[in-house]
């Protein structure tokens, strides 16, 4: 047994040097141990830490103290290139411990599920695009480069906040861009900027044999690039009609709407044989609620007040780099 300031933590728990260590304070002395993530202590309280650079360390440690719990601690490891430390207690955490450990800046703090969905099982993530998977809001960049950006981004925003009907604000948005040049949507794609972490993410879930499909509701084009750029599995969004070159303001076809979201999740589901508790999906605004609420598992991202409080988790610090994270990784591939 060995006793560590807050310094020295990390330095214990990554070099595996011993079995515990202790906290020494003026009242009590904190024990704790370590475990790997496959062969964590069943039927407590287990929470991970997420951060992306080492200098928060410090700070980390120096909560665990505070806590006074018996924590047993494992290093998470995953190829998408952030930091990750797992807490478990069989003691619950009491909101006074998850303020604690949630009010640390620059780290994102998790309550694992009783059973989370596991990552070397195959799965399956239906993904939001605009502000989920990309950075923008495709229509709004349509519009700004036909002329019509600052009425239509406000639309969007409402649309957002889920205070205005999806398909009417999608026709109403798509008629202003009546007569731009199609040039315009392979100049947007082009330029598309992924969100931070989408690659590292989608390349680590593929690993694992999991499915990944984005569902729109924005355009073809735009995640069709996406679907060839990330060998993604399937992709599905709203058609533009275009006429002579131009944009004819409308579109075509079935609306790709939060209930098509929705779907989506239960068909590509059945489609893959995939078993339930492995079925993820994430997105930003209110329109994905439907679809979170559908998955096994949702997740929130840089989201809206509404889609916040339907979600499992919320991911709001940090990039996509965090989901793999909170995904339990077994010993045994299946």
């Amino acid at each position: 047994m060995e006793s560590l300031s807050h310094t020295s933590l990390f330095s214990w728990l990554i070099n595996e040097e011993t079995a515990s260590y202790q906290f020494h304070s003026q009242t009590q002395i904190q024990t704790l141990s370590r475990h790997v993530e496959c062969q964590a202590p069943q039927g407590g309280a287990r929470l991970r830490l997420i951060y992306a650079t080492r200098d928060v360390e410090a700070e980390i440690a120096r909560a665990i103290s505070q806590s006074t719990l018996p924590f047993s601690l494992a290093v998470i490891d995953r190829s998408s290139g952030l930091n990750c430390i797992e807490l478990c207690s069989d003691e619950p955490l009491t909101q006074t411990h998850l303020q604690l450990f949630s009010s640390l800046e620059k780290v994102e703090a998790f309550s694992m599920a009783a059973e989370p969905p596991t990552l070397n099982s195959p799965g399956l993530l239906v993904m939001d695009m605009d502000s989920t998977a990309i950075e923008i809001e495709c229509i709004d960049e349509l519009a700004a480069m036909a002329g019509v950006g600052e009425a239509v981004a406000e639309v969007t925003e409402r649309a957002m906040l889920g205070e205005l009907d999806f398909e009417e604000s999608l026709r109403g948005r798509v008629s202003q861009l009546t007569g731009a040049d199609e040039s315009i949507i392979q100049t947007l794609c082009d330029k598309l900027p992924l969100m931070p972490g989408l690659t590292e993410m989608v390349s680590e879930l593929q690993s694992h044999d999991w499915r990944v499909v984005v569902a729109s509701g924005g355009f073809t084009p735009f995640v069709g690039h996406l679907k060839e750029l990330l060998n993604l599995d399937a992709a599905y969004a709203n058609k533009l009609d275009i006429e002579g070159g131009k944009l004819a303001g409308t579109v075509s076809g079935q609306v790709v709407d939060a209930q098509f979201k929705a779907d989506t999740v239960q068909r590509c589901a059945k489609l893959w044989d995939i078993p339930q508790g492995q079925r993820l999906a994430i997105g930003d605004g209110a329109n994905d609620i439907p679809m979170i609420e559908a998955a096994d598992y949702g997740i929130a991202y840089h989201a809206k007040p509404k889609l916040k409080l339907s979600a499992d988790v919320s991911i709001s610090q940090l990039d996509l780099r965090v989901l793999p994270y909170l995904l339990l990784l077994n010993s045994i591939s299946s």
